[in-house]
């Protein structure tokens, strides 16, 4: 039989079922940190391997070897590492390089199977993470509950002050609308008690388990107590009892709140958060405006709320910040204290590039245009108006190129509309707009700016940007950079004064669209994670599952 010539590099099974020769010994070495340089030697690789690496002729060589550290003289012929001995950052320039593997990770899923074959029941179990709802300290967004229908159907009663009308809603409102209309989808009955309109009709819905009880509201726009608690009393009796009250901050006060075990409140803004703003407020104030009397009030209503939120059973909170003051601050305890971020609907604000381009073609914004500031909401001072409204004068009259390049869309009503017309053709006030046309004015802009200087509640317009694939711009204040912008990946944020936002604002220019586009994703990608309004409403129907049986307070997470 004639000698057959075997490719070494090819040889299909073990290489020591082969006869071989130990050939001259080649020139060896050991390096004991493999990063130290790029063709080390490892551990003893004697026979017919060696050769073949170092041969001109072998196969293996139809690369130029690597050019290897001098030693003695020469260069080394052949590296040798085991398992990762040195990383792939450095061992792919090295062509005359073996590596031996003692083991992959597709090996190791065998393991695994075995392993979870073997594991007793009681193992198993401890595997699972069993988590006590009421004493789950971070937002109740982080968790999947299941979108399966709901193990039982509530009968939930609502207090609200006020019901939505159209697109002058506030973040309370809107919040009460998106969460209830997404828990009267899911099946359950719902009574909402709020005040009539003055002067329109009321809207109307297409699920008959959703109810409304109106009635007039007082002077000063409250719901009227004795009335809405007798509704609430005469409903509580017909059928069955509801199985947990909700109040939007306080639609309830707490003087009928403290008889009610199975209510839940949740706080748009608290006292205690509102200090923060009155002190930026002052810091921003003009030596001819007179100073506000809030500073000193504002203590003794922190003193209130101290005193009286504990009457109410269960809070929650909209911000992670919140939630941390109710629990050290206003000393609730942690089983009382719940947080929710808000939500918004993601079916309506999502990525639609078309959209948004059609949006700029009607209002003849010209593609030359590097960039597209937007901001929507209440155009009212403390919201922020004033404060970027001197930011962009002082730029468009310092820098002609920024103002030739930018434009600035404006969604809203409010006193400042007029103003920002004063700064010229390149600011477009588009007053308030529908929610439809809400998404495509968050398509059309390259980043949504919140310039507000309330630090309570957590705004929904950055929520909307951020699901629409846009980064955010705002005020540093606790509750949007402990839940928001808790990073330079989503967006940006300045302090509350005038030369902190202008070089915010030349940050983002410099940034440009491609930087912008990159942290729009980032945002997107934690907006999908906490902020859309099926994980808020799927939160709020596992607590009040909670409230009412406390079998739904326990939740499994699998790690």
């Amino acid at each position: 039989m004639p000698k057959e010539d075997i490719d070494f590099r090819t040889f299909p099974s073990a290489l020591n079922f082969l006869s071989l020769p130990y050939l001259p010994t080649l020139l060896l070495g050991s390096l004991k940190s493999p990063f130290l340089s790029r063709n080390g030697l490892r551990g003893l690789m004697p026979g017919a391997r060696k050769a073949c690496l170092d041969s001109t002729p072998c196969p293996c060589r139809k690369r130029p070897r690597g050019r290897g550290v001098e030693v003695t003289g020469r260069l080394f012929d052949v590296v040798h590492y085991e398992s990762v001995g040195l990383f792939h950052a450095q061992a792919k320039d090295v062509t005359n390089l073996a590596v031996t593997w003692h083991g992959n990770a597709y090996e190791s899923i065998h393991s695994d199977i075995i392993k979870e074959f073997l594991r007793t029941p009681e193992e198993q179990q401890k595997q699972k993470e069993v988590i006590d709802l009421l004493t789950f300290p971070y937002a109740w967004n982080l968790l999947s509950f299941s979108t399966d229908p709901p193990p039982r159907i509530l009968k939930i009663a609502l207090f609200v002050k006020k019901w939505p009308h159209r697109s002058r809603a506030g973040g309370l409102e809107r919040h009460a609308l998106t969460l209830h209309l997404a828990l009267a989808k899911r099946g359950h009955e719902l009574h909402i008690f709020t005040a009539s309109p003055p002067n329109s009709s009321f809207p109307s819905y297409p699920f008959p388990n959703l109810v409304f009880h109106l009635s007039k509201p007082t002077s000063g726009g409250y719901l009227e107590q004795a009335v809405v608690w007798n509704q609430f009393q005469t409903q509580n009796l017909t059928g069955r009892p509801f199985d947990v009250v909700h109040t939007e901050s306080v639609g309830l006060l707490h003087t009928r709140a403290k008889n009610v075990p199975n209510l839940a409140v949740t706080w748009h803004g608290i006292a205690y958060e509102t200090i923060h703003s009155d002190i930026i407020q002052e810091l921003l104030r003009t030596p001819e405006a007179q100073q506000a009397s809030t500073m000193t009030e504002r203590t003794a209503k922190v003193v209130e709320e101290v005193k009286f939120f504990p009457r109410y059973s269960h809070h929650v909170a909209t911000s992670d910040h919140a939630g941390d003051v109710l629990k050290r601050i206003y000393m609730i305890p942690e089983e009382r204290v719940h947080i929710i971020l808000n939500g918004v609907d993601e079916e309506i604000f999502r990525p639609e590039p078309s959209q948004g381009n059609d949006f700029k073609q009607r209002l003849g914004i010209s593609k030359s245009r590097s960039l597209v500031l937007g901001m929507a909401g209440r155009l009212v001072k403390d919201k922020g108006h004033p404060l970027i409204f001197e930011a962009l004068k002082q730029i468009f009259m310092e820098n002609k190129e920024f103002q030739q390049s930018v434009t600035v869309l404006v969604a809203g009503d409010g006193p400042w509309g007029a103003r920002y017309k004063e700064l010229g053709s390149h600011i477009l006030v588009l007053g308030p707009l529908e929610q439809a046309q809400l998404a495509k004015f968050y398509n059309a802009i390259d980043i949504f700016v919140n310039p507000t200087l309330r630090a309570q509640g957590l705004d929904h317009t950055l929520l909307e940007a951020m699901l629409t694939g846009k980064p955010v711009m705002a005020t540093r204040v606790a509750s949007i950079t402990g839940s928001v912008i808790v990073g330079p990946e989503v967006g940006y944020t300045f302090s509350p004064s005038v030369d902190s936002l202008k070089t915010t604002l030349y940050r983002v220019w410099n940034d440009g669209r491609v930087v912008l586009e990159k942290k729009g994703k980032a945002a997107r990608q934690r907006g999908m994670q906490l902020f859309t309004a099926t994980k808020m409403a799927a939160a709020y129907e596992r607590l009040f599952l909670c409230i009412s049986k406390e079998e739904y307070c326990k939740h499994q997470n699998s790690r």
